[in-house]
């Protein structure tokens, strides 16, 4: 069980401050409030979206089912890696960074699946309400993800020579996220990172499987 703490930890801690913070900004704000952290450049910007990370969506009520049910097979699939990883005596940063895929994975199914059936509507003028008495605003399967990192560090208009985008607003870093969309993020960019210092040991068994001392 040594092996499984450390892991088990970091999922609980980001699915305890995900959740907590998701459940206090459904509570507390309406659609499109905001709050300042650090100016203009850093808000609480409270959003909701239907589909994947950072606001992006797909399909409509049916691509939203079929999302949500495949974010639940591929966040079995991602545990049972974690566990595979771990019996396999893998390297430990590589194991803590597929657990932080799996925490942020979970967190937004866990938005996915239930926040239809607790929550009622957010709107931009009423605070959602916690079990309705009416009943949630979906059925299960159906809820909404809830994105409330704003970071609008970089602002401007496009110059008019550019192709597309001339006299646009241009704004960098625009998609609003979550804690579990953080927890997906760091993860895969530390596996990218590192990828050749947690699978070194493992190439180079493949590449000797059958290697021996040969002693005279």
């Amino acid at each position: 069980m040594k092996g499984y703490t450390k892991p088990f930890l970091a999922v609980l801690i980001i699915l305890l401050a995900d959740q907590i913070l998701k459940f206090w900004v459904k509570l507390n704000m309406s659609l499109g409030q905001e709050h300042q952290l650090l100016g203009n450049r850093a808000l609480i910007h409270f959003t909701e979206n239907n589909g994947m990370a950072f606001g992006l969506e797909f399909g409509g009520e049916a691509g939203k089912l079929a999302l949500t049910l495949f974010r639940i097979i591929a966040v079995c699939a991602i545990g049972y890696g974690v566990i595979y990883l771990i019996k396999k005596k893998y390297h430990r940063g590589l194991i803590f960074n597929v657990s932080l895929i799996f925490a942020g994975a979970l967190g937004n199914i866990i938005d996915s699946t239930f926040y239809g059936l607790i929550f009622s509507e957010s709107s931009y003028f009423q605070l959602a309400t916690f079990f309705p008495p009416e009943g949630g605003y979906s059925t299960l399967f159906h809820g909404k993800v809830v994105d409330m990192f704003y970071f609008p560090i970089l602002q401007g208009i496009y110059p008019d020579w550019l192709p597309f985008w001339a006299g646009e607003e241009f704004i960098f870093f625009r998609p609003v996220f979550n804690i579990a969309d953080s927890a997906i993020s760091i993860g895969v960019i530390f596996i990218l990172i590192y990828q050749k210092r947690y699978f070194k040991e493992e190439k180079k068994e493949q590449q000797y499987p059958h290697s021996e001392i040969i002693e005279e």
